[in-house]
């Protein structure tokens, strides 16, 4: 009887196992994007701002705004993806939200907006 209940119980531990696995997700947007500006603040100065988007698999990500090497703004993001269109949210903060598509040419894989600008580049 000692023998029959172990092996149930290893077999509820297996199946218990497998239920709980959590789906892979593959999408396209996952890893590192930014936009870099450089502006000349006189004829020997120049100020660099770097805009950052780190997405992960959990549909969550990490936005940073660097000025030069210094960290001006960090805060998470949210983002979804229907019918190829990404939505990114700022939960927490007033910046709103970015609706973004995914466009890939032979140099590049860009985040554009519905006007065509580009928010950012696949690093």
């Amino acid at each position: 009887m000692k023998r029959l209940l172990s092996l149930f119980a290893i077999v509820a531990i297996f199946l218990a196992s497998n239920c709980s696995r959590i789906p892979e997700n593959n999408d396209p947007v996952l890893g590192v994007w930014f936009k870099a500006e450089t502006s000349f603040t006189s004829e020997t100065a120049k100020s660099t701002e770097r805009l950052e988007w780190i997405f992960n698999d959990a549909y969550l990500g990490r936005f940073h705004r660097y000025n030069g090497n210094i960290v001006e703004m960090q805060t998470d993001f949210a983002w979804n993806q229907e019918n190829g269109i990404y939505t990114i949210s700022y939960p927490g903060t007033n910046m709103p939200d970015e609706i973004v598509l995914l466009k890939e040419n032979s140099t590049e894989t860009v985040l554009e907006d519905s006007q065509g600008n580009i928010l950012a580049i696949r690093e």
